[in-house]
């Protein structure tokens, strides 16, 4: 459609060093055609598809710290406040070497839609550093983190910005940087973070949230085309939060986990994924999966990528973007999968989506697999507001509601616009609507 051909050249043009978020724009914009053609001369007068695609504001700054040794290191700190139409922004910090502006935006712009799916009033914000916390003792991470947010407490609040945590951001990272919030502002505003501990403001079921969330939403899939999870065998990269509590919700929904990975190898366990062990290895001790698989007599350990390989009748990549190439999606069709669904965020590039969907997977995006996560901190917002706690069993069945939701609301809005069972453009419909819709009403801002 002409339109979006503009607009995507007008990204491209824009941004020609930033592949990632050129990605998450073209994956968005190449699915909205049919809306777009109902609304045309209103999008276009309005430059709506324009002003959506670029963050109202990405703030970058520079963050010195001293480490162990008394030397002065320096990272740089990005926070992208990227649509905040239907809410404050809301959205993740990201510490890993490999971030940068693209992927933060990127993370920004996807976050807008997800947000949106979820129901919940939050706008799409991220943020991050290129700062590693692997090897860090705590001391060196409270520093980097007080510095960090010495210059981010100046651009968020609780009707304003809401951080939380992603790669590298932890519930100890969350409790530095609330610290600071909190010396600097001389104000508790418990709202500030989410991802918080219980004993400040956090919520129960925010551990297990993405994790959780992704299995509700992966049953419905499969239950609503014909299938059920249980008996079936599970593949799952990662072996962080997401991939963990999938794992245990993976279980617990009578499906057998047999893969988890990290960035130096994966393991396979034709046994199942002992979820015990490997929060231990994980959680408590911090170690490589090397050390589940000494502890595991039936686990395999392997160096490198593999973990796509293995047959599989559900994949859940839940590690990182661009993790699931188009050579693994000719493995997982090969093997037989039904379907694969994203606990990370674009881990699947689109060569490998085309794939799947061309071959008859069932394929859900992260921005409504992977949206527990962002809608238990939207819980945790309301909490706070209400200064009040609910049970571990409230919250998850809230969540659970809210992902049977978001996939009534992505399966109605693909079978509207004429193409049933493609959950890629039945979440990017549904989630661009609302703030569509948002965003006209509030004029040209």
């Amino acid at each position: 459609m002409r339109y979006i051909e503009e607009v995507m050249n007008k990204v491209k043009t824009q941004n020609p060093d930033q592949p990632e978020f050129l990605q998450a724009v073209q994956e968005v914009l190449e699915t909205l055609a049919p809306v777009v053609e109902r609304n045309e001369a209103l999008y276009r007068k309005q430059a709506l598809l324009e002003r959506m695609t670029i963050p109202e504001r990405a703030i970058v700054f520079r963050v010195p710290w001293v480490d162990d040794a008394g030397n002065v290191q320096v990272n740089t700190g990005y926070r992208v406040q990227f649509n905040g139409a239907i809410g404050p922004y809301k959205g993740g910090l990201r510490f890993h070497p490999s971030v940068n502006l693209s992927i933060i935006k990127f993370l920004g712009f996807e976050q807008v839609f997800k947000n949106s799916l979820t129901g919940l009033p939050m706008g799409g914000g991220k943020g991050g550093s290129d700062f590693d916390p692997k090897g860090k003792s705590d001391r060196e991470i409270m520093a980097f983190c007080q510095s960090f947010m010495s210059e981010l407490y100046k651009h968020i609040g609780p009707d304003t910005d809401v951080p939380a945590g992603d790669i590298g951001v932890g519930g100890r990272e969350i409790g530095f940087l609330f610290g600071q919030y909190r010396r600097l502002r001389n104000a508790y505003h418990a709202g500030v973070l989410t991802g918080k501990g219980l004993t400040y403001g956090g919520s129960l079921a925010r551990t297990q949230a993405t994790g959780y969330g992704l299995l509700y939403l992966t049953r419905e899939v499969m239950e609503h085309n014909g299938h059920t999870l249980k008996g079936k065998t599970v593949a799952v990269s990662g072996s962080g939060n997401v991939a963990i509590y999938a794992i245990e919700k993976a279980w617990q929904l009578g499906a057998k986990p047999v893969t988890c990975s990290d960035s130096t190898g994966w393991i396979y366990d034709p046994e199942g994924i002992d979820v015990a062990l490997l929060k231990q290895v994980k959680e408590v001790d911090r170690a490589r999966l090397t050390q589940y698989a000494a502890a595991r007599p039936s686990a395999q350990y392997h160096q490198g990528r593999g973990v796509w390989t293995v047959k599989c009748d559900v994949a859940l990549p839940c590690a990182t973007q661009n993790e699931l190439h188009l050579e693994d999606a000719q493995l997982l069709v090969a093997g037989g999968v039904t379907a694969v669904c994203e606990g990370a965020n674009m881990p699947t590039t689109l060569e490998a989506t085309r794939y799947l969907q061309e071959h008859g997977v069932l394929f859900c995006p992260g921005k409504a697999a992977n949206a527990g996560g962002v809608a238990v901190s939207g819980l945790e917002m309301c909490q706070n507001s209400m200064r009040y706690s609910w049970s571990f069993e409230e919250v998850d069945s809230k969540l659970e509601g809210i992902m049977v939701n978001i996939y009534k609301n992505i399966d109605a809005a693909a079978k509207e616009y004429g193409m049933e069972g493609n959950y890629v453009a039945g979440a990017n419909i549904a989630g661009f609507l609302k703030v569509a819709d948002a965003m006209l009403a509030q004029g040209v801002i």
